[in-house]
């Protein structure tokens, strides 16, 4: 069980140039952002090493760690090594997690998504991942009932030591979230697509996790 309020994740949106430099500058400058996942495109892998290293700069330089991911059948691993990324994201497949891990050791994070069962998640867990991410949109956009997220996260914060991230599909889902003693609380367009832009998204997240916590 976490001791500490659950932390932000943010989830870019598929990214195919280093256009989105500055929002994520913006959205990890207002604090509290622990760990970006960079969403790639399909392309070369000398453009997906060129991409993460114009972008990382804009979260790492906030203390945010830089995970990345990819579209295409890039070498992740390879990419996140010379982009200069804090580790990669990838669906869930325990051989492919299992490979990453030998070939990252420990210098790199190893995060999974797409995760369908718990029996899939322990077989994770075991595989070697530093964190399993829940609820995440699916590939033609919709997402998991809430329920079912705060579900599945809160078995896993109360049984296992591997790290969970919760993802909130809104600003108002975030409490819920945070209440099941998820390590991290992941926003993807709730966060990018804010009225008032992507800073206050995340002063207004960070807020919430913070009364969560005062209120334990």
């Amino acid at each position: 069980m976490a001791d500490t309020a659950a932390r932000l994740y943010l989830i870019t949106p598929v990214l195919e140039d280093d256009s989105f430099a500055p929002r994520l500058a913006e959205a990890c400058g207002a604090g509290s952002v622990a760990a970006v996942l960079l969403r790639l495109g399909a392309a070369d892998e000398r453009s997906l090493i060129n991409l993460v290293k114009a972008l990382a700069p804009a979260a790492q330089e906030h203390g945010a760690a830089v995970l990345v991911s990819s579209d295409g059948k890039a070498d992740l691993a390879n990419v996140a090594a010379r982009g200069g990324a804090d580790g990669v994201h990838v669906p869930g497949d325990p051989a492919l997690v299992r490979e990453l891990r030998e070939r990252l050791k420990s210098e790199r994070a190893v995060g999974v998504g797409a995760i369908r069962t718990k029996d899939d998640a322990m077989s994770l867990g075991e595989a070697g991942a530093d964190y399993l991410l829940f609820g995440e949109p699916r590939p033609d956009g919709s997402v998991p009932a809430l329920e079912s997220v705060v579900e599945r996260a809160a078995w896993w914060a109360e049984i296992f030591e591997t790290p969970c991230v919760a993802y909130a599909p809104s600003l108002d889902a975030v409490e819920a979230l945070a209440a099941t003693n998820a390590e991290f609380v992941a926003l993807g367009d709730a966060v990018w697509t804010h009225a008032d832009g992507p800073a206050a998204a995340v002063k207004t997240a960070a807020g919430i996790l913070e009364r969560q916590e005062a209120s334990r």
